[in-house]
């Protein structure tokens, strides 16, 4: 699987000139919170736990900053009721 690379606002995978798979998210202003409102994974990465991995960065990143994720998008959300590992960052 291709690498992750981060952009404005999404983190995404991307291949033959096209994102492969993408996770955006927006800040909250007041709070600086992470919201992330969507997920995205293509056929060609479907099973292959791209979007496990792409909520991952986003944890990570809001570690990194010290704030919180609103999983707005139903995939996001499903997999922070399956990864307790995440609930220090979950809002």
């Amino acid at each position: 699987m291709d690498k992750i690379v981060k952009g404005e606002g999404r983190f995404y995978i991307a291949g033959d000139g096209k994102d492969l798979a993408e996770i955006t998210y927006r800040t909250e202003e007041n709070t600086g919170n992470l919201v992330i409102d969507h997920t995205f994974v293509s056929e060609d990465l479907r099973g292959q736990g791209a979007g496990e991995k792409l909520v991952r960065a986003v944890v990570d990143l809001a570690r990194e900053q010290s704030v919180k994720i609103v999983p707005e998008c139903p995939y996001a959300a499903h997999q922070f009721e399956k990864h307790a590992e995440y609930k220090d960052v979950l809002k």
